[in-house]
């Protein structure tokens, strides 16, 4: 007689009775049907695909394309699905999925094409459709590493070989669909007839994925208009190939050879010179134009204050005397700010600031007079003053930082003539391999859970259970003003996710495996755990970094 044990079923609210060894996929089926099918699901706070089986009594909470968690599996089955196609039409040929664009697709190159047509596009979206039709199941399998590696090998994926040689493991995990093999760092669905929404368009030398947003999950946003920010990822990833460090395994390399010092160097060089260049375009604009202020926008813990500050200096280079004013201590203080859709603070909306006492200091500024700019206390959620009084001069150029920075609504007193406008993020350049990306969202969340724990007075949890919150007010009131920028920074550093794996993980492990951010802080570990640490003892003082992990020379 088969065992029968109870699970809670947070979708349904109560308990049931399944059998011992029950897939999850068995138990969603117990479900009323909803708008989108189950993807995966939380078994004790843990993200597992719909293939695991259950045997002891467990909590169970199912996730659809509508959530974080849920997108991310679409897209990695997606991504498994256009590899499948790939290789079907293009036997020999390597794809890369080169990083994101649009509101929810990626840029795509195949080797060897170096003008994907429309015909290629409708081609290889046709098979693409019919192997969602196919509905042909993907597999899980662990395996020996020295197997895995073996299958790697063989199929020409030096990429993901790397990374395997320099984070040995006994076991791996490894994917399989029809004749493809591969792994994607995260769960998968457990077929490809899961991936139904897509569609394939010719972009630059290659082609743009269009895949559903997680707001919007009907629609699919075919129209790319983010030529800066594509503008910046190529120059990145050019940049990254040139220096032999395209890929994690390649920096693991580097790094265990004795190299960390020469990469650390070489990319602060890189950064030295990227400000040098804006700065000598605000020149440009201040003697053509007249432009009073540089706007530096971008999302949180994109670097943003540390950017301001060595743009400060390039510009005093230059003959021109910046002031620095950043819109986080014109912040509300914290019982004032509105309220998201789910009750949260929104600390991401523009009514997060003072405006009305904003405007006043830059009209006040503007005419000459001096101004007492407040600071604000992230830890008491008060402003406070500041004696610091600020005064223009008519040498001096205003440089104001925050998330808000190109939205019109913030500096409407001031005429666009009299602007500069930066838009500044992490665009991380470095992937896993070839068709894994590292999302500049995991990127900035390891800097803030570094920089939050040191400066603000958050722990791990405080800063997971905020992440959602963070990001869908910057899909809201950050990213739609990104194109406006004159100009466009990545702030990230090729090897910056090897420094901050000490300092993260310490965090990461305080969060306790009985609330629902657990999983994300297991799977940031895991996804940590596949870099060689890098001491900061190299890193120079006036690097974006240590606005992060701390031992800056600015003052913040």
């Amino acid at each position: 007689m088969t065992d029968i044990i109870k699970v809670i079923c947070e979708n349904l609210g109560t308990e049931i009775d399944v059998p011992m060894g029950t897939p999850l996929s068995e138990v969603a089926k117990r479900l009323t049907p909803g708008r989108y099918p189950f993807l995966a699901a939380f078994v004790n706070n843990r993200l597992k695909e719909l293939s695991y089986k259950i045997y002891a009594p467990v909590t169970i909470r199912f996730v659809d394309v509508t959530s974080f968690a849920g997108i991310r599996v679409y897209q990695r089955t997606a991504w498994f699905l256009l590899q499948k196609a790939v290789r079907d039409l293009y036997p020999g040929q390597t794809l890369h999925i080169r990083h994101s664009l649009g509101h929810s697709g990626f840029y795509c190159e195949i080797d060897g094409i170096d003008e994907f047509t429309a015909d290629d596009a409708a081609r290889l979206q046709g098979r693409m459709r019919e192997l969602s039709v196919r509905n042909l199941p993907i597999t899980r399998e662990r395996m020996l590493t020295t197997e895995v590696r073996a299958r790697y090998a063989e199929e020409g994926f030096t990429d993901k070989v790397a990374l395997l040689d320099t984070r040995p493991r006994l076991y791996s995990q490894l994917y399989t669909l029809g004749d493809t093999v591969g792994y994607f760092y995260g769960s998968l669905a457990p077929s490809t007839g899961y991936v139904t929404l897509f569609d394939i368009q010719p972009y630059y030398n290659g082609f743009y994925l269009a895949l559903p947003l997680r707001t919007a999950p009907d629609t699919l946003h075919r129209n790319v208009q983010q030529e800066k920010m594509f503008g910046i990822f190529q120059e990145y990833q050019s940049w990254v190939a040139l220096m032999g460090v395209p890929t994690i395994g390649a920096v693991n390399a580097r790094t265990l050879a004795g190299d960390a010092g020469g990469m650390i160097k070489l990319a602060e060089a890189f950064h030295e010179r990227k400000f040098a260049w804006v700065a000598d375009t605000i020149y440009d604009a201040v003697v053509s134009r007249g432009i009073r202020m540089v706007l530096i926008s971008g999302p949180s813990s994109s670097g943003k204050t540390t950017s301001a500050k060595r743009l400060g200096i390039q510009l005093g280079v230059l003959g021109l005397r910046p002031v620095m004013i950043s819109l986080d201590d014109y912040f509300v203080d914290r019982e004032k700010t509105p309220l998201d859709e789910n009750g949260d603070y929104d600390y991401e909306a523009l009514e997060a600031i003072d405006l009305e006492l904003f405007n006043d200091h830059l009209r006040r500024l503007i005419r000459g007079e001096s101004v007492d700019i407040p600071r604000y206390d992230f830890i008491t959620g008060r402003r406070m003053q500041h004696d610091n009084p600020l005064t223009l001069d008519e040498r001096s150029i205003l440089i104001i930082e925050g998330i808000h920075g190109l939205n019109p609504r913030l500096t409407p007193s001031i005429p666009d003539s009299q602007k500069f406008r930066i838009y500044i993020s992490c665009f991380t350049s470095v992937a896993m391999d070839n068709l894994s990306r590292i999302a500049t969202t995991d990127n900035r969340l390891l800097r803030r859970l570094t920089r939050d724990y040191r400066q603000r007075g958050a722990d791990a949890l405080a800063t997971l259970s905020r992440w959602a919150s963070v990001r869908r007010g910057e899909e809201k009131h950050i990213f739609p003003y990104q194109e406006n920028a004159d100009v466009m920074l990545n702030s990230s550093l090729f090897y910056e996710i090897s420094v901050l794996r000490p300092f993260a993980e310490k965090i990461l492990r305080e969060v306790p495996d009985t609330v629902p951010e657990y999983d994300e802080a297991r799977r940031m570990l895991k996804f940590l755990d596949n870099f060689i640490p890098i001491p900061p003892d190299e890193i120079p003082p006036t690097s974006i970094l240590r606005e992060f992990i701390g031992g800056s020379s600015f003052q913040y």
